[in-house]
């Protein structure tokens, strides 16, 4: 049997809000990965869509508190065993 994460619950709501949910099997490495790939699949289509310059900065902190997790340090997305 492989190794078990328990993810913390606030985690686990933060992504399901961006359609993540990973089961305990699934290493905290590649989820933090793929909700990083999504924050910059966003910042790429704000930029696409050529947002005037003062409102730009804006629209990139609001992205950002969408996706703090992807500031949050590994080793508090789970628990230990």
């Amino acid at each position: 049997m492989g190794v078990r994460y328990r993810y913390r619950p606030q985690v686990l709501k933060a992504l399901a809000a961006h359609g993540v949910r990973p089961t305990p099997a699934t290493r905290p490495e590649l989820v933090h990965e793929f909700v990083s790939d999504l924050y910059r699949f966003e910042l790429r289509r704000l930029r696409a869509r050529q947002v005037p310059r003062q409102a730009y900065s804006g629209h990139v902190v609001a992205l950002r508190r969408r996706y703090l997790l992807v500031s949050v340090p590994l080793r508090h997305w789970t628990r230990d065993a």
